[in-house]
């Protein structure tokens, strides 16, 4: 029986698009007798259906080898088009993450958005969401898992934008699409290339292919830039991670998977083309830069963030840089376990925080205070959370750390300070978001706190226990990935000092974030400088303003310019052709009177033109070339 399900595996994903074409009446609004909540019903049974079936198809394939399934689509003369499905723990596992997580997260929206009027609309794109991330953990096909992620961005597309009446949404949504099809642009030039030169199109053949196809150095540098291209939007990495931020805006349990699985596919796949970032340093060392400027950017905009959401979804741009730097450092098995570790700490956060602000209807930390006593499980939830980002013991982001500097990983003293970097600054700002929200006084927005309902309660109480127990996972996961890890002879000191002062960072962060006084909205620093520093960090470093005068200006310069060549350049000249024609229409419409005289007139004027024009000279041009056409 497990045999069976490990072989039909990958029907798994269309559960969820199944679940959302059912629900098309109700969101249609073709059924209203009955209200939107049997659309979410249906949507909640065809994930519970994936994620028995998946598992036990995990537990089927565990410690064992990786199978591969084709499916040929397109069959004519040597063209040969096939889609690839991986099974392996790796993938099977990561489909787990995927159906559990959006599981609770589903649940949890019954009691987040009860009562929305566009529910079944909701649970429909959810499915679709579900749908294309399970598809993404299978595949191994490079052109399936292009798709996959086209269908991702609208998905995305669609809920950050599901409250468009709101003006701000609708350029929240619209920003992320465009800054997501700016990279998948790029990457799809890249995977052409990469077919082109005789990869294939699985992830399972780059290995081999990278190791006995040379290329030469500008074009592997090239591949590697436009392969990073992709996941460098999808992951929200500089300079195309303000979308993340803008995306807030939509429902809050379709921002608990957006930050912690679907900017985990792009990464996914980032992880699955390591083989070909390994043919040119450019690409690697392009892989550790922006993952290190993500990390120390978003960390220090995190501290200046105001509003609940934002400031965790900049943590997540930051998490995801260090993910950029293991693929980059080609330690692959680390970048998986960093998505694992962060990924259900983070939808915890999440949930604790859409609980907060269901509870007080209000977004803005600085208004809020001593919610612990009113809500234990969102309080439990959060700081639950927290230690499962930061490196405290024994938690799931510890052990992730811990096998990183373990001696099986080639680091340096610089990989380190980042780590310890992220690591003090995501437990100071935590912490800070922890006092301004649970302890100190009643704010007004705060007085009447009850805790949330069932279906937003169970999903939180549930992620507590799976992240409790989760830390297991890292200390047993055995080198899938990586099966050749290279061994530490030289950097010993970082070895020995790795552990105990990530340790450290993290308590040092709590205990500042602690002690450290805290101002509310109507407090400013009176310093120049650090009011300087606030607006620089709350205002991400101005970014978009970059953009508006750099990016932005050239595009409409251009489109500016395009339009007036259009208009004047392009458009005058059919203009004048046509004029002329109907001028010289009108003009020779007056030869056809019927008036014998004003035939013979006309004769007369074009003998004596050809007179004139053969006494100038210019008789002798047009007989040679009417000679010529003759002779041809």
């Amino acid at each position: 029986m497990s045999a069976f399900f490990l072989q039909s595996c990958w029907i798994i994903p269309f559960y969820g698009l199944f679940g959302s074409l059912l629900s098309l009446p109700w969101a249609l609004g073709i059924i209203r007798r009955t209200g939107p909540r049997p659309a979410a019903y249906i949507n909640l049974l065809m994930t519970v259906i994936s994620l028995i079936h998946g598992s036990i198809a995990f537990s089927a394939i565990w410690q064992r080898q990786t199978q591969q399934q084709v499916f040929h689509w397109v069959t004519v003369a040597d063209l040969d088009l096939y889609l690839s499905i991986e099974l392996s723990p790796v993938s099977l596992g990561g489909l787990a993450l995927i159906t559990g997580i959006s599981l609770l997260a589903q649940l949890y929206a019954l009691g987040y958005m009860e009562k929305d009027w566009s529910l079944a609309r909701f649970y429909g794109l959810m499915g679709v969401f579900e749908a294309a991330l399970g598809g993404i953990a299978l595949s191994d096909s490079l052109l399936l898992s292009y798709g996959l992620l086209e269908i991702l961005t609208l998905s995305t597309y669609l809920l950050v934008g599901f409250w468009y009446a709101q003006p701000l949404v609708v350029t929240a949504a619209r920003d992320a699409f465009l800054t997501k099809r700016v990279g998948d642009i790029i990457l799809l030039m890249g995977l052409v290339a990469l077919s082109s030169y005789g990869a294939g199109l699985t992830f399972s053949q780059l290995e081999s292919w990278a190791g006995t196809f040379p290329l030469p150095p500008l074009t592997s540098a090239l591949l590697g830039l436009s392969l990073i291209a992709g996941p460098t939007g999808k992951c929200a990495q500089f300079p195309l991670n303000l979308w993340l931020d803008e995306a807030m805006e939509g429902p809050n349990p379709a921002g608990i998977m957006r930050n912690s699985i679907v900017v985990s596919a792009g990464a996914y796949v980032l992880i699955k083309l390591q083989p070909v970032f390994s043919l040119s340093p450019v690409s690697s060392d392009a892989l550790i830069i922006l993952g290190s400027v993500t990390v120390i950017g978003t960390s220090l905009m995190a501290l200046a963030q105001i509003d609940i959401k934002r400031t965790l979804s900049h943590s997540t741009s930051a998490y995801l840089g260090l993910v950029f730097i293991a693929v980059g450092l080609g330690h692959v098995d680390i970048a998986f376990l960093l998505l694992f570790s962060h990924a259900i700490a983070k939808a915890l956060l999440f949930m604790s925080a859409g609980a907060i602000i269901t509870t007080t209807s209000n977004q803005n930390i600085t208004e809020m205070g001593g919610l612990w006593s009113r809500m234990p499980a969102t309080t439990t939830s959060f700081v639950v959370g927290s230690a499962g980002l930061i490196a405290l013991m024994p938690m799931g982001m510890f052990w992730t750390f811990q096998r990183w500097f373990n001696g099986s990983w080639a680091v340096d003293w610089w990989l380190l300070a980042i780590v310890i970097f992220v690591n003090f600054l995501s437990a100071l700002n935590l912490t800070r978001v922890f006092r301004l929200v649970f302890l100190g006084q009643h704010q007004s927005k705060t007085r009447r706190t009850p805790e949330v309902p069932w279906p937003m309660a169970f999903p939180m109480v549930s992620l507590i226990i799976v992240t409790l127990i989760i830390p297991i996972a890292p200390i047993k996961w055995p080198l899938w990935l990586s099966p050749t890890a290279p061994l530490l002879d030289n950097n010993s000191l970082v070895i020995q000092w790795a552990v105990p002062l990530l340790i450290v960072s993290g308590l040092l962060g709590c205990i500042i974030g602690a002690t450290v006084g805290l101002r509310r909205a109507w407090a400013r620093p009176t310093l120049l400088s650090l009011r300087f520093l606030q607006d620089l960090f709350a205002y991400d470093f101005y970014l978009d303003k970059i953009y508006q005068y750099t990016v932005v200006a050239v595009v409409a310069s251009l489109s500016k310019l395009a339009s007036w060549f259009d208009r004047y350049i392009i458009d005058g000249l059919v203009n004048l052709i046509s004029l002329a024609t109907i001028f010289s229409g009108n003009a020779l419409k007056y030869n056809v009177s019927g008036q014998s005289q004003f035939y013979l007139l006309t004769i007369i004027f074009g003998v004596g033109f050809l007179i004139w024009f053969a006494l100038n000279g210019q008789w002798s041009i047009v007989t040679n070339y009417w000679s010529s056409l003759i002779g041809q």
